[in-house]
């Protein structure tokens, strides 16, 4: 019996896939991404305040099935999957009690394992962070063929995806990049949805309470223009 080590639970949530969702954040990731909102999920093996069977974590969700019912259950991060076994465990109950499933995903991780729990699943919210590879390392300590091989097998399985993508000030908003993702993208027929994810500041105090330097200090939240920008150019081949 697999245990999961998850960091926090939020039992109403709104933008982590369709309709309201009951999202797990599971604890342990293994990038460093610059922009990072959530450093206290990168150790896994910290002790994080939930370890729960995949059925008890079911027992967890059903307190909360008539809020969800027109939405589901998302699997976050940290990186789920660094807990695969667990994931595609805990989907398989959602599975049978008809609940919807999503993971929300960097795609950093693309074992056989991993890409198990991905087909159990609904839904993959994959977080694409460059189209270049270097890019994608400078950015977040590694690149991106593990992202796009698990990409490929949503191609491969048909398995539905949402593509998130983080636009920050002076890294990733420059229209080059943006088209160069929106081109590679086109390739992929199961993408139903790009979005794009504002950069924002409001982790700079967790990164002070836990006395980490936060690597982008200085550089300001993206504006609702840029955001705008890079929405028109990131899903102009769809418009």
């Amino acid at each position: 019996m697999t245990i999961g080590n998850i960091h926090s639970l939020e039992s109403f949530g709104t933008v982590d896939g369709p309709g309201i969702r009951f999202v797990v954040f599971m604890q342990g990731c293994p990038l460093r991404c610059l922009y990072c909102h959530n450093p206290d999920t990168w150790d896994p093996r910290a002790a994080a305040p939930y370890q729960l069977t995949a059925r008890q974590l079911l027992d967890e969700v059903r307190r909360y099935r008539s809020f969800i019912r027109k939405g589901g259950v998302t699997l976050s991060g940290g990186e789920p999957l660094m807990q695969a076994e667990f994931v595609a465990e805990f989907a398989a109950l959602c599975r049978a009690e008809g609940i919807h499933t999503a993971i929300d995903t960097s795609g950093a991780i693309a074992t056989p394992a991993a890409l198990h729990a991905v087909d159990l699943a609904d839904l993959v919210l994959l977080d694409i962070k460059a189209a270049d590879t270097d890019a994608c390392r400078t950015l977040t300590g590694l690149g991106n063929d593990n992202a796009l091989r698990l990409l490929r097998h949503c191609q491969d399985t048909g398995k539905p995806v949402w593509i998130r993508h983080v636009v920050v000030p002076g890294h990733t908003d420059s229209p080059d990049s943006l088209a160069a993702l929106a081109a590679l993208l086109d390739g992929f027929s199961v993408i139903e949805r790009r979005e794009v994810l504002p950069y924002h500041t409001m982790a700079v105090d967790k990164y002070r309470q836990l006395g980490i330097d936060y690597p982008l200090r200085g550089v300001p939240p993206l504006s609702p223009e840029s955001a705008r920008l890079a929405d028109s150019i990131l899903n102009g081949s769809r418009q």
